[in-house]
């Protein structure tokens, strides 16, 4: 009998529980302190509804955009994730082909478990990095032209996340070790007992747990997770490196973590081409709010200055459609697409992929629209007491 195909990011989650130790689960689930964030990201979303138009005659919707210089069979892209393969061991290089067999792009994390160079051989699809301080300036200056040389052809510059942010679920023990050794090996057998899958296929991947695409000098050796993580934090970028960044780069730049209009408009000041607005999953700063209640905000600020993007929450193609409607010209997925590759590995990436395409095109018929461009906002109705830049049904909502 055929395997059905993922029909919903709970599915896969349910399913990568399964076969995964807690730990990890943890690792994918968890966020900063009470986790507020994450829950508010989730929340916005219920919040705001559908108004359709109805007697729409029927037909095949339009899903193509332009993101960043590239097209895009549709506005939903694969979020760079730090040391994915800890969920599969198809980690970035399998996600990365599931993207590209897709028609999207991926983005890929300073904190990647593989070469940059071997990911962005594996896909057809646009590659865009994202970009750390890890190892300091010299790190990031030759991580940069690595992913250049690699035929990356964005740069996300991460702005949020000057500080280590507290994970209470690690005081608690849902974290997973930044190094294989004989105390985490007796620390975590426990749980690794009953996913013996996981722990097989762990084994033939030889228990890495490294950051290939971290040094300090070009002739240096790669950083461990745990140095590549605590040297990040200690050099986070500032507004003052963005004009060597765009110096050095030769493709496109976005500014990564961006929540309120002075700091869209500051991005775009000084050159940005995109801003995503982004609370880093809810592992930032926690009690940042859910980041669609930031994006008409941010729309505002810049108008047709840049594009804007948004991460954060979305686990349906209702939720793209909504985020499409309030400005956002893309989204990307992160916990939606890891937990499909927890569950299933490349496939699962390829199947969760297929189903956003599917609830984005059903959702667009359902609501009367031709196409992902045609979105407006007066195809919601947005809750009175959502900030400014914020329209219910083609009505200014107060701030």
């Amino acid at each position: 009998m055929a395997r059905q195909r993922l029909r919903s990011v709970h599915e896969a989650e349910r399913l990568a529980r399964r076969r995964v130790p807690r730990s990890v689960a943890s690792f994918v689930e968890g966020g900063t302190g009470a986790e507020y964030t994450i829950a508010d990201n989730l929340r916005a979303f219920e919040e705001i509804t559908f108004r359709p138009r109805a007697a729409v005659a029927p037909g095949k919707r339009a899903l193509e955009t332009t993101v960043l210089g590239s097209t895009l069979s549709m506005p939903v892209i694969v979020a760079p994730t730090g040391m994915v393969r800890i969920v599969h061991r198809d980690g970035e290089i399998g996600a990365a082909r599931a993207a590209g067999a897709a028609g999207t792009a991926i983005g890929i994390s300073t904190l990647s478990s593989s070469p940059i160079e071997a990911i962005t051989a594996a896909t057809t699809g646009p590659v865009w990095y994202q970009v750390y301080f890890a190892g300091g300036r010299e790190g990031a200056e030759l991580a940069i032209d690595r992913a250049a040389a690699a035929g990356c052809t964005a740069l996300l510059v991460t702005v949020d996340l000057a500080s280590a942010a507290g994970r209470e679920r690690a005081m608690r023990g849902g974290q997973i070790p930044t190094r294989v050794d004989v105390k985490t090996a007796l620390q975590y057998a426990p749980e690794m007992l009953f996913k013996p899958r996981w722990v097989a296929d762990y084994l033939r991947d030889g228990l890495r747990i490294d950051v290939p695409n971290v040094r300090t000098t070009i002739d240096g050796p790669a950083l461990s997770a745990a140095e590549a993580s605590a040297s990040m934090r200690h050099a986070a970028p500032t507004w003052d490196d963005l004009g060597w960044i765009r110096e050095r780069f030769p493709g496109r730049v976005a500014v990564k973590g961006v929540v309120t209009a002075d700091d869209a408009s500051r991005a775009v000041d000084l050159g940005a081409d995109a801003v995503i607005v982004s609370n880093h999953g809810g592992n930032a700063l926690d009690g940042t709010p859910g980041t669609l209640r930031m994006l008409p905000e941010v729309v505002a600020a810049v108008g047709d200055r840049t594009e804007v993007l948004m991460d954060g929450g979305i686990r349906r193609g209702a939720d793209v459609v909504k985020a499409l409607a309030l400005g956002a010209r893309a989204v990307l997925i992160g916990r939606a697409y890891v937990w499909a590759l927890a569950a299933r590995g490349e496939s699962g990436v390829a199947e969760i992929l297929q189903m956003f395409r599917d609830e984005l095109g059903r959702t667009l018929s359902l609501l009367g629209c031709p196409g992902v461009d045609a979105l407006d906002p007066s195809y919601l109705d947005v809750p009175n007491w959502w900030g400014p830049g914020g329209r219910a049904g083609g009505r200014t909502v107060p701030a």
